[in-house]
């Protein structure tokens, strides 16, 4: 009989999340679409901590109010305006017994589809979907339904999200109540 090993495991080695790039003008839509069904499988995994990896030190992250879709944060109110400092706080929080609404977690199913891609701007890919994000909670399930608005820069040869909008097509969230999970 052998006695136990007490070396340290080795931790894995974190995956890259989406394809290598180099040049946004040369981006093709299914580079962008696998990039954002990798972010929509990490949601649904709720692994968190390896989505907000897929967010810049400067990103932004907006949910404006059903009754004003184009809502500036800095004037006019909003569900969700969350700088790259609160959206950490935000995974903290949810991947914690401290969300309540989410403890135990919902069970989610992110899809996205109709990607089209518009002209980069500077250092930016400007990308728009539309999304269904269903979440399951008990015996209940209620749809979140919208528009995706992007901003994707290069960094480390690969995309990262410095801009999320998530404007919800629904004229109420009554049916939803909340926006308690990362759309």
């Amino acid at each position: 009989m052998t006695a136990a090993t007490t070396e340290p495991v080795a931790a894995p080695e974190a995956r890259p999340i989406g394809p290598e790039v180099s040049d946004l003008r040369a981006v093709t839509r299914a580079q962008v679409e696998d990039f954002l069904y990798a972010e929509a499988e990490l949601l649904d995994d709720w692994d968190l901590d390896t989505w907000i990896t897929l967010y810049t030190d400067d990103c932004r992250y907006v949910i404006p109010c059903n009754d004003d879709p184009d809502g500036d944060p800095t004037r006019d109110l909003v569900l969700i305006d969350d700088n790259a400092l609160r959206l950490r706080c935000r995974v903290e929080r949810l991947n914690s017994r401290r969300a309540h609404r989410e403890y135990p977690h919902s069970t989610t199913s992110h899809q996205v589809s109709n990607v089209r891609l518009r002209p980069v701007e500077g250092d930016e890919l400007p990308v728009v979907a539309e999304f269904v994000v269903w979440r399951f909670r008990g015996e209940r399930s209620t749809a979140y339904v919208g528009r995706y608005y992007y901003r994707l820069r290069i960094a480390d040869g690969r995309f990262r999200v410095c801009a999320k909008r998530a404007v919800l097509a629904m004229s109420t969230l009554r049916q939803v109540s909340d926006v308690a999970i990362i759309l």
